[in-house]
């Protein structure tokens, strides 16, 4: 059996200009007996730990970057429009660099540097069940609507790909972890434990991540297969609303086998320069290539190419 492949892919930031501004900081249950003469009161919910200054230090700094980036007139919402035209060569040249080439390549300290190489179509042949892990800091308020949205999420990308894509209590094999500093930094044997394919220069990369990394993903595969078996994402959990939901939007779709940035891409959030935070009707597009039947894991660049020119054209035809 050839070993494991791992994929890695992380929203850092890039050539971005961050301005100073001032930020503020942000039932009874009914008797369960006859001789019950009162209501039972519920447990204690398990008291949230306080927020480390290392904590509040990053909430603070990344709540002036989500500013400064709409101040700018980044971290668009609106998909692309009529500033933002592509046709169907753009189309299929964009996928090709985003679908076909690592952003990654390992060193040979055995972790991963910043080194674009031509790869295989990648992409998930089993279904993807999705699990969010939250650390003790996360509020339930917070829970909730992060649980919501990525439920709602997937939902979408399951129809895009016509792939089972779902969001599980059990069972997962693509695991999204939301955390704080401090509980990011002991993460390290819950990582270990879901891929054991990580070295522990990978795993140092999460533990002693930048600042300047948002959020990542690490994607597994059998071999040279292409064929994607185990995911998992970390996402801060001192991102504000609008960065959290760009982290949810990017990892998991670059877990799904879009694993490359393009300067070239646009709309798109497989772009370094902030311009789009949530998924992109290129990104649509894209990701219905990628599980389209014709493209299958495993597929060279030259391999693919004619199909991605021909699913691309029958997408858009001569739109521009």
């Amino acid at each position: 059996m050839q070993p494991a492949r791992l994929f890695l892919r992380s929203r850092a930031m890039a050539g971005v200009s961050l301005f100073a501004a001032a930020l503020a900081a942000c039932v009874p249950v009914a008797p369960t007996g006859p001789t019950a003469s009162s209501p039972r009161p519920r447990p204690a919910a398990a008291p949230r730990p306080a927020e480390t200054p290392k904590s509040a230090a990053a909430r603070a700094y990344y709540a002036q970057l989500q500013a400064s980036l709409l101040q700018q007139g980044l971290l668009r919402t609106d998909g692309g429009g009529a500033d933002t035209p592509f046709n169907d060569r753009m189309l299929a040249e964009n996928f090709l660099r985003i679908a076909l080439y690592d952003e990654y390549s390992r060193s040979g300290g055995g972790g991963f540097v910043r080194s674009e190489s031509a790869s295989v179509v990648r992409r998930w042949q089993i279904p993807v069940r999705v699990s969010v892990s939250f650390g003790a800091s996360v509020p339930d308020d917070r829970r909730a609507t992060d649980r919501a949205r990525i439920s709602s999420y997937l939902s979408r990308l399951a129809r895009l790909t016509n792939h089972p894509i779902s969001l599980v209590d059990s069972g997962a094999n693509f695991t999204i972890h939301i955390v704080s500093e401090d509980e990011r930094e002991a993460l390290g044997p819950t990582l270990a434990a879901q891929l054991p394919g990580l070295s522990p220069r990978d795993i140092a990369d999460v533990t002693g991540m930048p600042r300047s990394t948002y959020c990542l993903v690490y994607a597994l595969s059998e071999g040279n297969s292409g064929a994607y078996t185990r995911a998992v994402a970390v996402v801060r959990a001192e991102h504000p609303d609008l960065l959290r939901q760009s982290c949810f939007h990017e990892e998991i779709a670059q877990g799904l086998g879009l694993a490359n940035d393009s300067p070239a891409a646009r709309p798109s959030i497989f772009n370094d320069d902030e311009e789009f935070a949530l998924l992109t009707r290129q990104d649509e597009l894209m990701l219905k290539m990628l599980y389209d039947p014709a493209l299958r894991p495993g597929m060279t660049l030259a391999e693919a190419r004619p199909i991605v020119f021909s699913l691309a054209s029958r997408l858009l035809g001569g739109e521009s």
